[in-house]
């Protein structure tokens, strides 16, 4: 997959393509930070609030600092690392899908703020204008805001591997299993649990902002319920908890939603995803990744209840 994403948009010219793999790897990170949260043990249903938090904060420190949109994405993801830190204090303790609801709840919350007592600022539902990424003023700009978002995607991806590959990620592997042994092992669950949060806001933040400064305009519409569940659907297709998991399933799902999409299928689309992603939770519940392993274990069983071939007596 990496060695496609270094070669596609080189032998390419269709800027349709190249503008689609950018999205497809702002939602790899963004389905990579949902990922995380999962792995600590903790659902959120509103994740698109720490999203668009990251772009309405990269986009208005640009416009009032004419700081590089290179920059500021990493400081309008600080500004929903810091909400999610204060949603994590008054909510971390809750069990999973109160938590979720809760998360759910609060980017209604936003998004009504954003139209509402921030619209001076905001622009309301009208939206305000993202300074690009990279510049159209620079030659082959689309090229390089594409190597751009690829190096960022890396970057998370390693990032989130040493997280769950070291001491903090097997604290969470802990809480995520049994809070009650992590407890006995002297593990705090709050503070876990909380880092966790602040963690998977902060790169859901750096998300949003790749994604508004690659489009170039903002609107209250990024808080939309279906930026809250396709982190999740892609996640659960590729395989939760695993650090391929959200890139497989972002991948797949993107492909197999554009392919529909060019056949002029409009609302059939979801009923097919639908049954893609009922038809993985029950004959893959571990994800596209495991599928390899699956059809191996698969074959096995095959062949334990293949008949033995006696011949014929006559």
């Amino acid at each position: 997959m990496l060695a496609a994403a270094f070669v596609i948009p080189v032998l390419t010219d269709s800027m349709f393509i190249i503008n689609l793999m950018v999205l497809m790897l702002i939602f790899i990170i963004f389905a990579s930070a949902w990922n995380l949260l999962a792995f600590s043990g903790q659902g959120s249903l509103g994740h698109a609030a720490f999203f668009g938090i990251g772009a309405y904060g990269s986009t208005l420190i640009a416009a009032k600092s004419s700081i590089s949109p290179l920059v500021t994405i990493f400081l309008g993801a600080a500004v929903a690392a810091l909400i999610g830190i204060l949603i994590g204090l008054t909510c971390v303790r809750l069990k999973e899908w109160f938590l979720a609801m809760v998360t759910f709840g609060f980017a209604i919350i936003v998004q009504t703020l954003t139209v509402s007592v921030l619209a001076p600022v905001t622009g309301g539902w009208d939206g305000i204008a993202s300074a690009r990424l990279i510049s159209p003023t620079i030659p082959s700009y689309q090229l390089i805001e594409y190597y751009a978002v690829l190096a960022i995607t890396i970057g998370s991806i390693v990032a989130l591997w040493y997280i769950m590959k070291s001491k903090v990620g097997l604290a969470f592997l802990a809480i995520r299993e049994n809070e009650l042994e992590a407890r006995a092992a002297g593990i705090d669950p709050v503070r876990y649990r909380l880092l966790a949060f602040a963690i998977s806001a902060y790169i859901a933040g750096v998300a949003g902002a790749l994604q508004i400064h690659h489009i170039g305009y903002l609107t209250p519409e990024i808080y939309g319920v279906e930026n809250s569940f396709w982190p999740i659907t892609y996640v659960i297709l590729g395989g939760l908890g695993t650090l391929a998991g959200p890139v497989v399933g972002t991948v797949v799902l993107t492909i197999i939603w554009e392919g529909l999409k060019a056949t002029g299928m409009t609302f059939g689309r979801y009923v097919i995803i639908g049954v893609i992603l009922i038809l993985a939770i029950i004959f893959l519940p571990k994800g596209l990744v495991s599928l390899p392993e699956q059809v191996q274990e698969w074959r096995k069983r095959f062949r334990k209840k293949e008949p033995l071939q006696e011949p014929a007596v006559k």
